[in-house]
């Protein structure tokens, strides 16, 4: 990517997890609003469950997730009491025992809970949903607190992926992001994974950290896949935002690696993975092994993209379980309280602890699967598109004209109704995303750097 180009087009716009993204949701979606979506949802659909575990043991200070630090188990104990509830709350209003095709559990980390409360989750989950034959079950893993017993009783559960999150091997930037993390810790519990037949194995790394630099990422990503061997690798672009997060405070500006550095890491990090490691790259950050679920999804242009970035999941429903937990329905989103102590409140009232959300138009339904398809598959045809929503691709000429500057720069083609993004553009495809965005304002400061 020529600098000029990365200097131009490097705008603050959404990762486009969802569509409409989440600063327009809104406080007019309650918890009896989401009962009612619950209620009328068809029983026949497959649905998915997402767990957010709120709390970590310390707090990274690149972190942009919801989470609560503490050093007594006591608080975790507590909320899962209230998530336990939570998931018995939602299944009841269902309209009947539903199949869950995919579990995941993110945070925050996972890995704080007890063995013992992280099987009987899983348990009660099984209790209450039909668990589909091969359904995915995955976890995320912060290598500092989980346990060779933690391990075995997720293996024991039936969990199929753990996710580790790795972010960089530096000492330096590991001191930088307050996440003291040596390789050993990491490859000890990859060790146990192993050992206990926790099949799939997933690494998280993080460019654009502080006193990161070029020589450290890549030897960071060659010596993870090298000793780790992740059937899948997400390479993610830290998302500076101390006017959201206030611990994001104690990383100087100074520190960062300007734009020019950051799309190098980048370009030369997605090179290392692909051209010497071999793995197929996912749409902006994800990479897989040529022969995983995720890569095949690619090639057959079924892969989607949801709350936790790319994934094989197509389900319409996701439900998110937990303070902070979003959910996907066919009727709109919905966000659950992100203060703890509220959510548990709200949940031992015996209320959902919805707190915004927003109701979505065919229009939405619309625009969220031409961002989809763009972000999923880096090209498509409008016509196709909007012919299986039963409108013309013809109302989209403004926003196939706006596309001119980058098609002139050489990061898109538009051919009639057909866009594909060129390999320089795929770092900007969330710029070309934006263009279908009607809620998106020009200038908006909310979301991260497009790359």
């Amino acid at each position: 990517m020529r600098p000029d180009l990365a200097a131009k087009y490097d705008l603050r716009v959404p990762r486009y997890t969802s569509y409409p993204t989440a600063p327009h949701f809104h406080p007019g979606v309650t918890g009896e609003t989401y009962r009612g979506w619950l209620s009328g949802i068809d029983p026949k659909l497959e649905l998915s469950l997402y767990l957010h575990i709120a709390f970590c043991a310390e707090m990274c200070w690149f972190c942009g997730c919801h989470t609560k630090i503490t050093k007594r188990y006591g608080p975790v104990a507590a909320y899962m009491e209230a998530l336990w509830r939570e998931i018995e709350l939602v299944a009841d209003a269902l309209p009947g025992r539903m199949t869950a095709r995919h579990i995941h559990f993110g945070g925050g980390s996972p890995t704080i809970l007890k063995s013992d409360d992280f099987v009987r989750t899983i348990d009660l989950l099984k209790s209450r949903f039909l668990l589909k034959d091969g359904a995915e079950v995955a976890v995320e893993l912060d290598p500092r607190t989980a346990d060779e017993a933690y391990v075995k009783a997720m293996a024991g559960a039936g969990v199929t992926r753990a996710s580790i999150g790795v972010q960089d091997l530096d000492p330096k930037v590991q001191q930088a992001i307050n996440r003291i993390q040596p390789y050993e810790v990491t490859d000890r519990v990859v060790g146990w994974l192993r050992e206990y037949g926790v099949p799939e194995v997933n690494i998280d790394l993080i460019y654009g950290l502080p006193h990161q630099t070029l020589d450290g990422l890549l030897e960071t990503i060659d010596t993870s896949i090298k000793g780790f061997a992740p059937r899948r690798v997400a390479l993610f672009g830290y998302a500076h935002v101390p006017w959201m997060k206030k611990h994001m405070r104690l990383i100087p500006d100074e520190t960062l690696p300007d734009t020019n550095t950051r799309w190098q890491q980048y370009e030369q990090g997605c090179k290392l993975l692909t051209e010497t490691h071999g793995y197929v790259q996912i749409g902006l950050d994800h990479f897989a092994a040529p022969d995983d679920a995720m890569a095949v999804a690619l090639k057959n242009k079924r892969l989607h993209r949801n709350f936790q970035g790319y994934t094989t999941d197509s389900a319409t429903t996701l439900i998110g379980l937990g303070a902070s937990g979003i959910g996907s329905l066919p009727q709109g989103y919905v966000v659950n309280e992100g203060e703890v102590h509220a959510y548990q409140r709200s949940i031992a009232d015996g209320q959902l602890a919805t707190s915004r959300g927003i109701a979505i138009s065919d229009d939405d339904r619309l625009r969220r699967e031409i961002i989809e398809r763009l972000m999923c598959d880096l090209e498509i045809d409008l016509d196709a598109v909007a012919g299986r929503h039963g409108v013309s691709a013809d109302q989209f000429e403004a926003e196939l004209n706006s596309l001119a500057p980058l098609q002139a720069d050489g990061l898109v083609v538009v051919d009639g109704h057909r866009i594909a993004v060129t390999h320089d553009g795929r770092t900007l495809v969330r710029a070309v995303c934006a263009a279908f965005d009607r809620y998106l304002k020009a200038g908006e400061q909310r979301h991260s750097k497009a790359v």
